[in-house]
């Protein structure tokens, strides 16, 4: 089976990894200062506070910003489910806005007319790796004083505008699952350049508790254990060294597809817009007939390709619709997401596997 995505390991990465299983720190030690530091300086800002997961970053940045029970955050439905989850989870009002059809990125020309009284921030996802269209979103978040959250956990290694993924909104979180630009296993992170929303995620990652001068605990917030393990960080540093190598491929293998596909019909492409440079987290095709989309996963999961499906709208789980959502239903979001397919797509990538994924293709077209 080719996998749609998966981690890319070294003996440099093992060789890390063991070092730390040797010294005296597995956790709360020197390797997890050093993967922050690194992570700081990769995304272009001050801070990094490393935590347990994508999931986490994103609970303690919504936490970090005093979002409450009443408040409404507007985000995009073409997402995996934490991003509306941990909104939910604080007591706020997840309000979905319909994406774009080019990059699948929330709609910034949609946003502004769903801001209302309640509104307290924008939660935008780079999805597949591309840079939601953050110029404007951040002149409708500065406009209307609303915080701007950066959901970045498909595209560490990108850029928007010649600026680092990480630099372009009040907070950032990371996602360090296998799949990811990095692994640590599992692992996640928050970027800001706000000291003060970089202490409160520091100190809500590890209890609410901080050491006072002579050494001893006072809980001053009702926190988490949230926190890396040196372990993670150990490999996770180990993988940041190699970051631009892995995003270089990851770029390359969507050119061979985009190469192996001219003259398909039957499918759209994923396009990247000309002031972005995308890390490719995912290759999405989008299939022009939709009612073949499931038939065609069918296909390619039997000659082993790992096709997978990112993502159905938010909005349509189950748990949303007990909720009351899905009434209201988005044009775009709804084409992209019965037309949509998952290729294979990581560092290892091979051309020949590229090429017979879209032999496959071009033969059930046929």
């Amino acid at each position: 089976m080719i996998p749609y995505g998966r981690q890319t390991i070294d003996e440099n990465d093992i060789k890390r990894v063991v070092k730390t299983l040797r010294s005296p720190w597995l956790t709360q030690g020197p390797a997890v200062l050093e993967f922050e530091k690194l992570l700081a300086k990769a995304g272009g800002v001050k801070y990094a506070v490393a935590v347990s997961s994508g999931t986490a970053a994103l609970h303690l940045a919504y936490l970090a910003v005093g979002l409450k029970k009443g408040d409404e955050v507007i985000t995009t439905p073409n997402t995996f489910a934490a991003t509306a989850n941990m909104l939910l989870a604080v007591g706020a009002k997840p309000v979905f806005c319909d994406i774009r059809l080019d990059t699948y990125n929330i709609d910034e020309r949609k946003v502004e007319r769903l801001i209302t009284k309640r509104t307290r921030a924008l939660a935008v996802v780079d999805f597949a790796g591309q840079p939601a269209e953050m110029k404007e979103i951040y002149r409708i978040a500065k406009k209307h004083k609303l915080l701007l959250i950066e959901d970045a956990s498909h595209s560490l290694g990108a850029s928007y505008r010649g600026r680092s993924v990480g630099s372009l909104a009040d907070l950032t979180t990371l996602s360090f699952h296998p799949v990811k630009a990095i692994a640590t296993g599992e692992g996640g992170a928050v970027l800001t350049n706000n000291k003060k929303l970089y202490e409160t995620i520091k100190l809500l990652r590890s209890h609410g508790i901080f050491k006072d001068n002579r050494g001893k605990n006072v809980m001053v917030a009702l926190g988490f254990n949230y926190r890396m393990s040196d372990i993670q960080a150990a490999l996770g540093t180990s993988q940041l060294e190699k970051l631009d190598k892995f995003i270089r491929l990851r770029n390359q293998a969507s050119k061979w597809y985009e190469e192996e596909f001219v003259g398909l019909e039957h499918i759209i492409l994923p396009q990247t817009l000309p002031h972005n440079y995308s890390a490719w987290h995912i290759y999405v095709i989008r299939v022009k007939y939709p009612k073949l989309r499931d038939k065609l996963w069918r296909y390619l999961v039997k000659k082993g390709i790992g096709a997978n499906f990112h993502y159905p709208a938010v909005y349509t789980h189950p748990y949303y619709q007990k909720l009351g959502y899905g009434k209201k239903k988005f044009r775009n979001e709804e084409l992209y997401s019965q037309s949509c397919i998952t290729l294979p797509l990581y560092p290892t990538l091979k051309r020949r596997e590229v090429h017979f994924i879209a032999s496959c293709l071009k033969e059930w077209f046929k």
